[in-house]
């Protein structure tokens, strides 16, 4: 379950990467709202899930990118 649930979020770090994207334009997707996230204390995380709906989204042509 532990591995699941750590699966289940991303940081900013692993969400540039995974996006091959600065982790300064990731910061700002997140501060625009472009990508969903989740402030947790201090760390900032990413829901997979929510990357996955935007991409799904940006897939069909109903999100905004460049």
């Amino acid at each position: 379950m532990l591995t699941q649930l750590k699966e289940a979020v991303l940081t900013v770090k692993e969400t540039s990467e995974l996006f091959r994207i600065s982790r300064t334009l990731t910061y700002e997707a997140i501060k625009s709202g472009e990508i969903p996230s989740i402030k947790i204390g201090r760390r900032l995380l990413i829901p997979r899930s929510g990357l996955e709906h935007l991409l799904g989204q940006w897939a069909a042509g109903g999100a905004k990118h460049e």
